[in-house]
C-alpha cells in the first residue's frame, strides 16, 4: 500500500508526464493506496495489532502521519470514541455528522436530509480533504476540551506536530507536483482533488456501512447514564459485516470486511478475522445475540443508502438524559 500511494507521485514528479489522464489516473491510483494505508497499515498498527512488537506498531502508525492525517488525533477519535461509544449519539464521533447530514436516528433533523440519500456521496468524497486541512485541528481542540489531552502543553506540542506533518505531506503530494510538472497548476490540483475524491469516498464507504445500515442499531444510556447491553452485545447490535467472502475486497480493506470481528477483537491483527468469524457467529447465535452480514460489498451499499433515505425522513427520536 505505501508503495501504491508513494510510486505513482514519484512518477509525477520525476517522469516527463505530458499526459493529462495519465496525469489523473497516477493521482487517483495513489489516492487508492492512500486507503490501502488508512485501512490496512495504519489501522491495525494504532489498534497495537499490526505486529507483538510495539515500536513497529507506533512506526507503521506514523503512517496516517504520512498521508495527512495525524495518529494522535485519530487515536482519540477512533480508538477511544468509537470503540467504547459505538453508535451513541453525541460520544461516537462516527456518526455526528455535519448539519447536511444525519447519521443516527437521534440526531436533529432538518428539511436538507431528505435528500441526502441522492448527495452524501459526493461529500463522502470530500471527507478526506477536509481531514487534511482543518478536521484535525478541530478535533484535537474538541478532544482537549473534553480532557482527553492531558495538559495544554501536551495540546499545544501536539497542534505544532500536526502542523509539521500536514506540511510535509502537503510538499510531496502537492508542492513538488505543481513545480516538477509542466501542467497548469489547475490541472494538477484538479487531479489531487480527484485522488482525495477517490480516498475519501473509499474510507467513507468501507467505515459506514458497517454501521449506518438498517440492522444495526443505535442503543441510548438509560437515566443513570448506563447502557443496557454489556460492551461485547452492544458490539454485535451495532456492527454489520459485508463481502466476507471476498479474500480480494478483505486484503485491500484491510479486514474491514469482518467489521464485527474487529469491534469483538480490536487488537487482533485483521489477518485473523476471517478464520475465527465462524466461532464468533456460533457464539452469538448460542446466547441470542445479533450476527449482521451482508452477502456482499453492494448489498451493504445498497442498505446504507436505504437507511440514508429513511433517516432523512424519520422523525427525531429523543437522547434520554443521564443526568
Amino acid at each position: 500500500m505505501l508503495l501504491m500511494f508513494f510510486t505513482p507521485l514519484a512518477a509525477i514528479i520525476f517522469l516527463p508526464i505530458s499526459s493529462i489522464p495519465l496525469l489523473f489516473g497516477l493521482f487517483i491510483l495513489s489516492g487508492l493506496g492512500m486507503a490501502g494505508i488508512g485501512m490496512g497499515v495504519m489501522h491495525d498498527a494504532i489498534h497495537g495489532s499490526y505486529s507483538k512488537n510495539k515500536t513497529i506498531n507506533k512506526i507503521m502508525g506514523y503512517t496516517i502521519n504520512l498521508i495527512g492525517a495525524n495518529d494522535k488525533v485519530w487515536r482519540l477519535q477512533h480508538n477511544v470514541l468509537h470503540h467504547s461509544f459505538t453508535n451513541i449519539e453525541d460520544h461516537d464521533d462516527d456518526i455526528n455528522a455535519p448539519f447536511f447530514l444525519r447519521f443516527s436516528p437521534h440526531a436533529p433533523k432538518n428539511k436538507l436530509h431528505k435528500f441526502q440519500h441522492l448527495y452524501a456521496w459526493f461529500f463522502y468524497g470530500l471527507s478526506t480533504i477536509s481531514w487534511v486541512t482543518s478536521k484535525d485541528f478541530i478535533s484535537y481542540r474538541k478532544y482537549y476540551k473534553m480532557g482527553l489531552v492531558k495538559d495544554r502543553k501536551t495540546y499545544i506540542n501536539g497542534v505544532l506536530k500536526i502542523v509539521a506533518w500536514k506540511a510535509l505531506y502537503y510538499s510531496y503530494a502537492l508542492v513538488l507536483p505543481l513545480i516538477f510538472t509542466s501542467f497548469a497548476p489547475w490541472i494538477v490540483i484538479l487531479a489531487f482533488l480527484a485522488m482525495h475524491f477517490v480516498t475519501g469516498l473509499t474510507i467513507s464507504l468501507i467505515f459506514q456501512t458497517a454501521h449506518v445500515s438498517p440492522e444495526a442499531a443505535f442503543p441510548l444510556p438509560d437515566e443513570h447514564g448506563n447502557m443496557e447491553s454489556e460492551r461485547l452485545a452492544h458490539q454485535l447490535e451495532t456492527t454489520c459485516n459485508f463481502g466476507s467472502k471476498s479474500p480480494v475486497l478483505s486484503w485491500f480493506v484491510g479486514g474491514l470486511t469482518h467489521q464485527i470481528e474487529h469491534h469483538l477483537f480490536p487488537y487482533i491483527s485483521h489477518i485473523h478475522y476471517r478464520k475465527i468469524s465462524p466461532i464468533v457467529k456460533q457464539t452469538a447465535e448460542e446466547f441470542g445475540l445479533p450476527y449482521h452480514s451482508s452477502g456482499s460489498f453492494l448489498t451493504a451499499v445498497i442498505k446504507h443508502f436505504k437507511m440514508l433515505r429513511d433517516l432523512g425522513r424519520m422523525e427525531l427520536q429523543p437522547i434520554q438524559s443521564n443526568s
